[in-house]
């Protein structure tokens, strides 16, 4: 295993909120430039570095890159709040991006992106608020959020009811959390009469919160057992605001902004992208959260503005985070992002 070091690199938000970028460095002077990675809903940082062998952050320093990880307002490091994607695209992540930019010296910074960090990180790019960002590899969705059929009923009926008592909802209910009322308890005491693909509860509550499937976000086989009993400690607070976007969203058929920010278009896709930034398109062929097909159609989208110059990887046997967390997504899924870094 790699010998790094970190630093913690505080950094105001466009709204003045207090966030932070983990700067990462192996024992020698990287020989390449920045790449920032940005963690999705409810998690921080600390996701792109599950106990597995070969971590993405190693494999990137030990490739010479850069290596700087983005706490949003998102990120579980911070005190909960109502956040909407909105909030992240106008003034989290082009500050970031500066940070980065202000810290290194680079005049060009490359981005891997996960989940609501993709989307809220692709927003930014398309409204142009990123023009230092040259490659952005995006996991599991970007511009055309799809998701399975029973999800589109937890997020468009199930969710609006139980938002009206609780803002947010925490996948730690249940084991290191204590419910906060009688919804909540009863939330859990759901899970656990109908979730029973694993012996942790943190897990099956994840799968709850986060999409449909037994368990949603990764599959089983793909984690070793250290990593399967490290979530526990890496999945909190997400709040409704959230999904009441991404619902919009949903029905839409691809993102839009609900906060009325004139740096943002209502429509992410009514123009073309405002950035020279290429995509690289990542999806789990097992994804239970957002859909194979949403970055299909996005890349579809891209193709058409664009032809040859993005690009498109999907993953067999692979869900949503285990791209990052599996024991072999070193093998399986690291290469592809190495090699579209270096081009």
């Amino acid at each position: 295993m790699t010998e790094l070091r970190e630093t913690v690199v505080p950094f105001r938000a466009g709204d003045g909120r207090l966030l932070n970028l983990v700067h990462v460095e192996g024992p020698t002077p990287a020989a390449k430039g920045p790449v920032l990675l940005v963690h999705g809903a409810g998690v921080r940082a600390n996701i792109f570095r599950a106990p597995v062998p070969t971590t993405l952050v190693e494999l990137l320093v030990r490739e010479g890159w850069d290596v700087w990880l983005e706490n949003w307002r998102a990120s579980i490091e911070f005190e909960p709040n109502e956040w909407t994607l909105d909030q992240a695209a106008a003034f989290d992540h082009p500050n970031a991006v500066r940070t980065v930019v202000e810290q290194t010296g680079a005049e060009q910074v490359d981005a891997v992106v996960h989940c609501q960090g993709s989307t809220s990180f692709v927003m930014s790019a398309v409204a142009g608020l990123v023009p230092e960002v040259r490659t952005i590899v995006t996991n599991a969705v970007s511009l055309h959020p799809v998701i399975p059929a029973f999800s589109h009923v937890k997020l468009r009926a199930v969710a609006p009811l139980i938002a009206r008592l609780l803002p947010f909802v925490d996948p730690r209910w249940g084991t290191t959390v204590e419910p906060p009322n009688g919804l909540a308890k009863a939330l859990v005491g759901f899970v656990r009469a109908t979730h029973h693909e694993c012996d942790n509860l943190a897990c099956r509550m994840v799968s709850f919160t986060y999409g449909t499937g037994f368990p949603c976000l990764w599959e089983h086989e793909n984690l070793n057992d250290e990593t399967h009993e490290w979530v526990e400690g890496e999945f909190a607070d997400v709040p409704f605001t959230f999904f009441a976007q991404m619902a919009r969203c949903v029905t839409r058929g691809h993102l839009v902004s609900v906060d009325g920010h004139k740096e943002l278009p209502e429509s992410f896709v009514a123009r073309p992208p405002q950035t020279d930034a290429r995509f690289v398109l990542l999806a789990g062929e097992e994804n239970r959260c957002f859909l194979a097909e949403s970055q299909r159609r996005t890349y579809r989208w891209l193709e058409g503005l664009a032809p040859g110059r993005h690009a498109l990887y999907t993953v067999p046997r692979y869900g949503h985070l285990d791209m990052f967390m599996g024991r072999h997504a070193d093998r399986d899924v690291f290469p592809f992002i190495l090699e579209e870094l270096s081009r």
